[in-house]
């Protein structure tokens, strides 16, 4: 329940009418970065919301985007969110020391929104004002995420034998 924040704020290298850029080196903490910047070196305001919804998992699950989630397979903080929203036990991602603290509806808002900002395309996230909405407004209805980026369903096993 001690996140440490770093590489965020990047987009404040923008003028007011930029979108995006491109960076001649990528710099960044592994996990967090976006992939359109990873990817094509590509830093848009919407990189930092692709951070934020990393962060925001890791502070309700209480777990480290860096590790393995599934010994069959490769599969982050944000895969593992992804497959157990997708199979209805997003309830299973609580951090335990949250305990009956925790309500429910708002605990799964809260996985909602992440997984909505680490949507592959940059175009689809929301903004980090719509985020605050979506956050703070629970009448607000909340379009459904799809395949988070970096999200890999290959088996370990089959990698090993391809390599």
């Amino acid at each position: 329940m001690n996140p440490k924040i770093s590489d965020f704020g990047m987009a404040r290298i923008f003028t007011h009418n930029e979108l995006e850029e491109n960076t001649s080196r990528i710099v960044g903490t592994r996990g967090y970065m976006s992939p359109e910047y990873i990817i094509e070196g590509t830093f848009s305001i919407k990189s930092d919301v692709y951070s934020f919804g990393v962060l925001m998992l890791e502070i309700i699950s209480g777990r480290k985007n860096n590790r393995l989630y599934k010994e069959d397979r490769v599969l982050n903080l944000v895969g593992y969110a992804w497959e157990l929203w997708n199979e209805g036990g997003g309830l299973e991602l609580m951090d335990p020391n949250l305990g009956d603290s925790c309500i429910k509806d708002q605990f799964l808002r809260c996985i909602l929104v992440a997984l909505l900002c680490v949507e592959e395309n940059a175009a689809d996230r929301p903004t980090m004002s719509d985020v605050i909405s979506m956050l703070t407004s629970e009448s607000m209805e909340l379009a459904m995420p799809t395949k988070p980026a970096f999200y890999t369903e290959r088996n370990v096993a089959t990698a090993a034998i391809a390599r």
